[in-house]
């Protein structure tokens, strides 16, 4: 066991048998595990590399969540499977070695990180998704030294350090271009790139609404789909979009404050931290002078709208896009929890506050009463009305945890005539915000005590998904030859929105690049390691904006376990006490069939941990009063002390 003498420790005494949750939680993590090595068993190389030829981010979305697995309790050997994968795919995708022939395969690494050879990699709805496994893998192990010094390069290229990559420009506080790379921004198209970005086909001879990212408004309206036969109007178009998409900075490229907030994770050091709230505070102002609505496109000197006559709509993943507000929300949601991660400063929400309010004021009614607000917007206006996402006020009233925001929750559930906000079902891993929102609502029920079986029903939904993937995955070819020809992608098994829900106290983590949401971790102190011990759960059932209800269970009646606690999921928050029973063995009187009774203990913390010592077969609950967003937030684990110990940095 550690030796952390300091450590504040309270110690369970109640026998009891174990709740459902419990029994879910710790079946689902044993399914996962299966499902992981299965997985990998029947899909990759022994090298790590996926069998499955597609974009590279979607190779690194294969595992994009086991580290956080491995973090949370599971084996170390899902934590070494997701290495050996990630890395495996950065080495195949770079762009000097040919390592695949195949039309879906793309070399796009250039420096172990995105390069323009595929700049659909390169923007951040997709470089988001992808680069989630990275982020976990600071959260899993952050001593691993190689990943110490990618996370510095990579921010590199974000806050001006590399040469070869200028994408940022500091007079302007503008990213130079909607998708970046370790060799710079993209500012020159192909017509293949034009056309699919304008008109989503899947060459130059198709259309789809599927895929169309962009617009050249206010300059065409209606942009012919044979535009690309004519060679002068061809120039002409690609002309227009390298200046209005190509040459500008996108609102969703907010979502880079979380790579350099990884940087900063790792490091502690204060230019990360600096970048990361110049950025966001520049699209605060940009907002302000948008009458209050976050802008899509800013041009080259920083101006709303610059390239397009001033309007603040139109560019890549923006206001015009297919799935409007959707894509875009993702790196503003993402922006402003970096920010207050590394302020502590909660007024850099209102950025997303009051983009939700913004919508809300141009919602309407359906004849049914059903509350609607417009997904996007085009030369006629606000348009696609649709009910309101859950996705952003979920996110928005955790890191608050205000009454405002509360309040704003209730709003939109009353505005809710159409959809049951108490029921769970199963779903993929990757947030589906345009269809459904369920899982953030029954969470809120939960909570607000109108949902008492959510945490049960949450761990269902899961073991569901994750058995349904091992089903599918059985059914692929058994022959990894026949495999690559079918070119089957695996199905992750592993599905952590419940554990993250349930065990850590918080919605799951922006798919498309969020950093890790937690009311609190945990590490097993016999061990050395995060997450939970062997046959351990735990459920935060209560959260509060000064206090949080922890309870842990010790399932097994053989071993002890020794669980720290932490404050947060990077220590960003401190423990002022906690509160918890503890059963008084003078009071048993077991001729009569009396228990103990129990005493009520207080312990001083005023620190990020606490540590919880479970005997066999007990368990305990805690009231944790917090002071949130009041520490300095690392990777680092409790015993690291003020440097994250990486042997080679």
């Amino acid at each position: 066991m550690l030796n952390m003498p300091c450590l504040p420790f309270v110690t369970a005494t109640r026998l009891a048998p174990p709740p459902g949750w419990a029994l879910l939680q710790r079946k689902l993590m044993d399914v996962m595990e299966e499902g992981a090595e299965y997985m990998i068993g029947k899909h990759a190389e022994n090298g790590g590399v996926i069998t499955y030829a597609d974009d590279m981010d979607d190779l690194y979305e294969q595992v994009n969540n086991w580290g956080l697995f491995y973090a949370m309790g599971a084996s170390k050997k899902i934590l070494t499977m997701a290495l050996e994968s990630w890395n495996a795919t950065t080495r195949f995708h770079d762009r000097s070695i040919k390592s695949r022939v195949h039309p879906r395969f793309h070399a796009s690494s250039h420096k172990e990180y995105y390069s323009i050879n595929h700049p659909g990699d390169a923007e951040w709805h997709h470089k988001g998704e992808g680069n989630m496994a990275f982020y976990d893998f600071g959260v899993a192990d952050p001593t691993i030294s190689e990943n110490v010094r990618r996370a510095r390069r990579f921010a590199g290229y974000y806050i001006g350090e590399d040469p070869e990559a200028p994408n940022w420009d500091p007079k302007y506080r503008i990213l130079r271009s909607p998708a970046q790379s370790g060799e710079g921004p993209w500012h020159k198209t192909t017509t293949e790139y034009t056309h699919s970005y304008l008109l989503g086909g899947k060459g130059l001879d198709s259309i789809s609404w599927y895929g169309v990212r962009s617009s050249l408004q206010p300059f065409v309206k209606d942009l012919e789909p044979t535009w690309w036969k004519d060679p002068k109007r061809r120039d002409e178009i690609n002309a227009l979009f390298e200046k209005l998409v190509l040459n500008t900075d996108s609102s969703n490229n907010l979502a880079a404050t979380a790579l350099v907030t990884n940087a900063y994770l790792y490091t502690g050091d204060e230019k990360y931290r600096r970048w990361v709230l110049d950025y966001v505070e520049a699209w605060i102002d940009r907002t302000k002078q948008n009458g209050g609505i976050l802008p899509d496109n800013v041009g080259p000197t920083g101006k709303v709208g610059e390239n397009r006559n001033g309007q603040w709509w139109g560019g890549l993943y923006g206001w015009n896009h297919y799935q409007g507000y959707n894509i875009m929300f993702h790196g503003l949601v993402t922006a402003v929890e970096c920010a207050q991660l590394l302020s502590g400063d909660s007024r850099y929400l209102e950025l997303l506050r009051s983009q939700i309010r913004m919508l809300l004021s141009n919602g309407k009614r359906k004849d049914n009463g059903q509350l609607v607000v417009p997904n996007r917007y085009t030369a006629e206006g606000w348009a696609a009305f649709m009910p309101m996402r859950i996705f952003e006020i979920a996110h928005l009233y955790h890191g608050s945890l205000s009454k405002e925001d509360y309040d704003l929750f209730c709003e939109i559930r009353a505005g809710d005539v159409e959809r049951n906000w108490n029921v769970v079902e199963p779903t993929h891993e990757k947030n589906q915000q345009l269809r459904d929102g369920h899982q953030h609502m029954a969470r809120f029920q939960y909570y607000d005590g109108k949902n008492p079986g959510w945490p049960e029903q949450i761990l269902s939904a899961e073991f569901v998904t994750a058995s349904d993937a091992i089903r599918r995955m059985k059914a692929y070819p058994d022959d990894m030859l026949k495999l690559i020809e079918n070119n089957d992608s695996p199905d992750n098994p592993v599905v952590t929105k419940g554990l993250t829900q349930t065990m850590l106290g918080a919605p799951q983590s922006n798919y498309n690049g969020g950093l890790l949401r937690a009311t609190v971790r945990y590490f097993d102190a016999d061990r050395a390691r995060p997450g939970l011990p062997p046959d351990v759960a735990a459920f935060v059932d209560e959260i509060k904006d000064d206090q949080a209800g922890i309870r842990l269970v010790n399932m097994s009646m053989e071993r002890a376990a020794n669980v720290i606690v932490q404050a947060g999921a990077f220590g960003e928050h401190t423990f002022t006490e906690v509160r918890y029973g503890e059963d008084d063995p003078s009071t048993i009187d077991r001729k009569k069939g009396i228990g103990p009774s129990v005493i009520e203990r207080t312990l001083p913390v005023h620190g990020k941990h606490f540590a919880v010592s479970l005997p066999p077969g007990k368990a305990l609950r805690v009231q944790a009063g917090m002071k949130r967003f009041s520490s300095k937030p690392s990777y680092g684990f409790p015993w690291h002390g003020e440097k994250i110990p990486a042997p080679f940095q």
